[in-house]
């Protein structure tokens, strides 16, 4: 099969060997597959893979590894042991993770585990839903994409009382709007330099977008929460529980984000770390004790949490339009990952192999 296969920090497009479908996997292939920023960090960064003792995730940079977790497919054939209830033929989609006799692997991001990226690949049965939907694979392979921000929004459980403000306007970020906005929670801050990114963040549900090259976030959201006010009154008021309480979702996954975070943010403030840095980052610690702020670092999504993002993709119900850009081909593959690390470029570039 034609592939994009990343080798050595490049991507090149070469015939490989079909992957082979082992117990409980389906062999399909690959309609449409979305570029993610942490495509670029797992090729940049291969001691990120290297130190992933899970085993879900590894990069041997004398092998080849096919990328590509964002993906709609269509079923070709059915591995050994399958109940192949899902006929041939048919689109489908998953949460990027397969089942294999050595144990799971994220898909794309191991060398037996490959992606989208290429013509053909592997999907375990019993974790693959059917795409009942008309909707193009373009928008649908968008899913697990949402599916990130989906998750960190809804397990955030932001009160009537907390105003959220949402630091970067990527598609993680996108998508974490686009859940509080449906979970009904407002006004809904978005901050970002680039002015086509918070103009996509209003379209999926931002209430204020900012600049932070113009005004600080936090001062941006206390102005909107706390009005024009007596700022020791603001302050006496806050101290006494009866102004509304910030949460903050970091998604931008630069190091120094999530310490700007702690040093702006308000006393209290509850802080959802989406964005993960692949070199780490060093927060001060001792400023979050003394505001008494609390942190949670996200993670995958749950698989309910996928599957009611891939719903409400395939549904219609969310409108992910404003998120995509341009559609290339396998060949153009090596210069859409470049064009994808371009701030001012669309959230998302899909490929169609």
């Amino acid at each position: 099969m034609r592939a994009a296969v990343l080798r050595c920090g490049t991507v090149k497009v070469r015939i490989v060997d079909d992957p082979i479908p082992g117990p409980g996997q389906l062999f399909v292939r690959s309609l449409a597959c979305g570029i993610c920023a942490s495509d670029l960090h797992f090729m940049d960064h291969p001691e990120a893979g290297a130190d992933d003792d899970s085993g879900m995730s590894t990069y041997d940079q004398d092998v080849d590894i096919v990328m590509g977790h964002e993906y709609c497919a269509e079923v070709v054939d059915h591995g050994p042991g399958t109940e192949r209830r899902i006929p041939v033929g048919t689109r489908v989609s998953s949460l990027p993770v397969l089942s294999t006799p050595a144990g799971r692997r994220i898909i794309g991001q191991n060398p037996d585990s490959p992606g989208g990226l290429g013509e053909y690949f592997l999907l375990t049965e019993s974790m693959t839903p059917v795409v009942d939907s008309d909707l193009p694979s373009e928008v649908v392979c968008v899913a697990d994409a949402i599916s990130v921000g989906w998750s960190t929004a809804t397990r955030a459980q932001v009160t009537a009382r907390e105003v959220p403000l949402v630091i970067g306007c990527g598609a993680v970020a996108l998508s974490v709007i686009a859940r509080l906005r449906r979970l009904g929670v407002g006004p809904i801050l978005a901050a970002d330099f680039v002015a086509s990114r918070r103009r996509i963040a209003l379209a999926m549900g931002a209430d204020v977008v900012i600049d932070p090259a113009e005004v600080s976030p936090y001062g941006a959201w206390r102005d909107v929460v706390y009005g024009p006010a007596d700022s020791t009154k603001d302050m006496m008021t806050a101290m006494a529980g009866c102004l509304p309480g910030c949460v903050v979702f970091e998604c931008v996954g630069v190091p120094g984000v999530l310490d700007a975070i702690i040093k702006g943010c308000e006393r209290g403030t509850r802080i959802f770390s989406a964005g993960g840095p692949p070199d780490g980052d060093h927060p001060h610690t001792l400023t979050a004790k003394r505001k008494g702020l609390n942190i949670q670092f996200g993670g995958g999504p749950s698989m309910t949490h996928w599957d009611e993002a891939f719903q409400a993709v395939c549904s219609g119900s969310l409108d992910v339009g404003p998120m995509l850009g341009n559609t290339v081909g396998l060949d153009e593959v090596p210069a859409a990952l470049h064009a994808a690390r371009d701030a001012n470029g669309p959230p998302r570039i899909v490929v169609v192999p």
